[in-house]
């Protein structure tokens, strides 16, 4: 395959992806704009491998087949429940990939060789302490959402000062980083650099994750898989692979944007989060008040005249339902829908309004009503 054709595949690739994610946004492509993302990405995959002249290793077909197996029993296995847990996890694994390759860039495995080692190896540290940042926060916000680990935030003592000082020494690593292999003449320690990057990029990403509570779980899940689209597209700077950083551009756009357009639905801001403000310490209780009870009416509870709720929603012309976590914790989408279909069926208006935020990750609500094909 030549560079020009590579080059003009990479880029139709590029719009696909984009397609397919645009197509996701409706309710009645969704299922076509899925299917048109993942061949895109599988295209990329045989495209690469002919493009490297790798496609004859049969070691990676191999390692492919793992992937579909693992991905398959996760597919059919995994609850709708347990969704959000599954994206975390999924997240980590795109962290740990870009680490990977960031790693072995680093390492100097394999035959290729950077015309701009120093931009190579900046690019492939960063994409270690972006990938681990991801990977560590993804398995913290899974543990949290599995009820592995506790779903309060844990804030500790000098939680600001441990983030602030693992930030300083993972610049200093990536400034370092382009010393390595004697490019200035200058010495540099690669496994100094790698185990630095390595530690203080996990010890970041527990602290920012662990210190999160349940009701910015949606933006902290949005937010890594942002960052591992991000990781992603700086690993295939390190590598030189332009598709590789198209599609992770994209990821990590398009992640970002969902990412503030939660924050403002929740009112919150982005940096809030990230340091912290959001999170109660639990140090202030809150004493409770004494409440006069009032004399207990005599009368039922069904009084005359007053309208029971079924006889609210029979009379009613215009119905709004909105979804939350508890018809995902019941499992009640279909009921949701047969009750849609009873009103609509008595002449009522049947509308749907779903909080960008409503679950435990985003678009969790839009998941479950179409899989109840609900045209919300």
């Amino acid at each position: 395959m030549t560079p020009t054709l590579y080059y003009v595949v990479c880029a139709v690739l590029s719009v696909t992806v984009l397609l397919g994610i645009s197509m996701m946004s409706r309710v009645k492509t969704a299922v076509r704009g899925n299917i048109i993302s993942a061949a895109s990405v599988l295209a990329g995959i045989v495209v690469t491998l002919l493009y490297n002249r790798i496609a004859s290793v049969g070691s990676i077909y191999v390692y492919m087949l793992v992937g579909v197996v693992i991905g398959s029993a996760f597919a059919v296995r995994v609850k709708m429940i347990q969704m959000p847990q599954l994206v975390a996890l999924l997240n980590g694994v795109g962290g740990l990939a870009s680490a990977l390759v960031g790693i072995l860039t680093l390492l100097g495995v394999g035959q290729w060789v950077s015309d701009f080692p120093v931009f190579s190896n900046v690019t492939a540290v960063l994409a270690i302490v972006v990938g681990v940042i991801t990977l560590v926060g993804s398995l913290v916000a899974a543990g949290k959402l599995h009820k592995l680990l506790s779903q309060r935030p844990v804030i500790w003592k000098n939680h600001a000062a441990v983030l602030n000082f693992s930030l300083i020494v993972l610049t200093v690593s990536v400034v370092y980083s382009a010393f390595a292999g004697n490019v200035f003449g200058l010495p540099a320690d690669v496994a100094l650099i790698l185990l630095i990057s390595i530690a203080f990029s996990a010890l970041f990403g527990f602290a920012f994750s662990i210190r999160v509570g349940g009701a910015d779980m949606p933006i902290t899940i949005s937010l890594l898989n942002s960052l591992s689209g991000v990781a992603g597209a700086i690993a295939g700077m390190a590598i030189s692979d332009i598709l590789l950083v198209s599609v992770g551009g994209i990821v990590g756009a398009s992640g970002l944007f969902l990412t503030q357009i939660m924050c403002r639905s929740m009112n919150r801001s982005l940096m809030d989060i990230l340091t912290g403000k959001t999170s109660v310490s639990g140090k202030k209780v809150v004493q409770p008040q004494p409440v006069m009870e009032e004399p207990k009416s005599e009368t039922p509870d069904e009084q005359p005249g007053k309208p029971s709720a079924g006889e609210i929603l029979r009379n009613a012309r215009s119905v709004i339902i909105v979804p939350g976590y508890g018809m995902a914790l019941a499992q009640a989408q279909h009921l949701v829908r047969q009750l849609a279909d009873k009103l609509e069926a008595n002449g009522a208006e049947v509308r749907y309004a779903i909080h960008p935020v409503a679950g435990r990750m985003p678009g969790h609500m839009n998941v479950l009503l179409a899989e109840a094909d609900v045209p919300y």
